[in-house]
């Protein structure tokens, strides 16, 4: 029996399709995008003193948080540019209202200091590690991040309703928990991101 065989010419390669513009801008997509253009309307009613307004987009944009990220499950559409722009807008939005309300006095500023030094060590050591090994390290966030998310997010509505002024004890043991478990959270990555780095040869060495 004869062998068909095909000419290189009319080899059937399957092209690698690039994602379109289309695809990059689905719905959980917008979503994140929704939130990061809600990010200036929230700082300039914080910076305005408009603190019931700022709650109440800061609402807004912590829903879209929780919509993205639930209708990119159902309907199989995560891509990678959500990936990325899920967690950047997040980390925008909380840590650009600490430094805001840093400002406003409304929160201490060693709250801002161990904020801003965790989530810089965090994105330094990754950069790092991704130097190093020539491979980029997975994210997962681990249940101390999350838990850290959260009450971040609750210090800030806290600040919003003014909790400082009406429940003044209250309002700084939320914070002193608040900031153990921000460290703790930072130094958890940390180990996490040690131990990914021990397991494997960094490229400068090899």
């Amino acid at each position: 029996m004869a062998r068909l065989s095909l000419h290189p010419a009319t080899r059937l390669d399957v092209p690698k399709v690039q994602p379109s513009l289309g695809q990059l801008l689905k719905t959980p997509n917008l979503l994140t995008l929704c939130r990061l253009f809600l990010i200036p309307v929230f700082l300039a009613l914080l910076s305005k003193h408009r603190f019931t307004y700022a709650l109440y987009v800061f609402i807004l944009a912590a829903i879209t948080d929780s919509l993205d990220g639930t209708v990119a499950r159902w309907s199989g559409s995560r891509t990678e540019l959500g990936a990325f722009l899920d967690p950047f807008a997040d980390k925008l939005l909380l840590l650009s209202s600490f430094v805001v309300l840093t400002i406003e006095e409304v929160i201490p500023g060693w709250i801002l200091s161990v904020v801003v030094v965790r989530d810089v060590v965090i994105v330094f050591g990754y950069f790092m590690i991704a130097f190093f090994t020539g491979e980029r390290m997975p994210v997962r966030p681990s249940y101390i991040g999350k838990t850290c998310t959260v009450l971040q997010l609750v210090c800030v509505i806290g600040a919003l309703v003014r909790f400082d002024v009406l429940y003044p004890a209250y309002w700084y043991a939320l914070l002193y928990v608040t900031i153990a478990t921000t460290a703790l959270s930072g130094v958890h990555y940390a180990y996490r991101g040690l131990g990914w780095l021990g397991s494997r040869e960094p490229q400068i060495f090899s």
